[in-house]
């Protein structure tokens, strides 16, 4: 197995595309950290999986609950990997809406501290840690994967917010790389486009439906379980560095 005696970091470890991925690293050997505020959901996942998955409360925009969840890999043997993968909440605003008023501020700057800052917060200490390492023999610590949107790119009416912070995410993946080059630790992303994850889910089935019409082909939303096969492709192909990689269908957001 590719990650057996191998720890992965995986934030919003108990969400859709989190918990996807979660399920398939451990599958894959891998000891996985399950990194979330949901304690229900990510307990439970912990004790289903058993033996090599721990659950640790971690805030992203709290730098000392994030180093417990490292701490806590250590236990577990060597921590090379990581997966951001949190989400929460968006926010639903023109920068000016219909009544004249403006864009909230509350609303984008919690937007980009929970998609962009806590995101890189995550990835200086994580990387940190990995870069104390002894390298393998191609001279890599580790890998990290983010995660994106492909509204980073098209935003819609209403997602200045969102998109800002994912482009946000988008900006940072190069150049991250490139710093994180100096250490051997690889950096990329992962843009979803619409994915079918159980918050979805609470659309129904027409709603789901028409956003499936955008979908050029396969003509569906995407899979939880697709965006953690390509993550852990990214984890392991030691030559895939400092990219975004869509995973859309050939999904471009238009305006609305």
């Amino acid at each position: 197995m590719p990650f057996e005696g191998e720890v992965v970091l995986v934030t919003g470890g108990a969400g859709g595309l989190g918990e996807a991925t979660v399920r398939r690293l451990h599958g894959a050997g891998a000891a996985v950290v399950i990194a979330d505020v949901n304690d229900d959901k990510a307990g439970a996942l912990a004790d289903e999986l058993g033996n090599k998955a721990e659950y640790v409360r971690t805030d992203v925009l709290d730098s000392a609950s994030i180093e417990a969840a490292l701490a806590a890999a250590d236990a577990l043997g060597t921590l090379r990997y990581a997966v951001i993968a949190h989400g929460g909440f968006g926010v639903l605003e023109k920068v000016v809406n219909r009544d004249g008023s403006p864009h909230t501020f509350d609303g984008f700057t919690d937007t980009i501290a929970l998609y962009l800052s806590g995101t890189y917060n995550v990835l200086r200490l994580t990387a940190a840690k990995i870069a104390t390492l002894e390298p393998k023999e191609n001279g890599e610590r580790g890998a990290i994967v983010m995660t994106s949107s492909i509204a980073g790119y098209e935003g819609q009416i209403g997602q200045s917010a969102y998109a800002a912070a994912k482009g946000g995410v988008n900006a940072l993946t190069l150049t991250g790389a490139r710093d994180l080059s100096a250490v051997g630790i690889r950096l990329n992303s992962i843009a979803p486009g619409t994915v079918r994850t159980p918050i979805m889910e609470f659309l129904g089935e027409e709603k789901l439906a028409k956003f499936a019409e955008s979908v050029p082909f396969p003509k569906r939303l995407g899979a939880p379980a697709e965006y953690a096969f390509l993550a852990e492709h990214l984890l392991e192909n030691p030559y895939i560095n400092g990219e975004v990689v869509r995973i859309d269908g050939a999904q471009r957001f238009q305006p609305k």
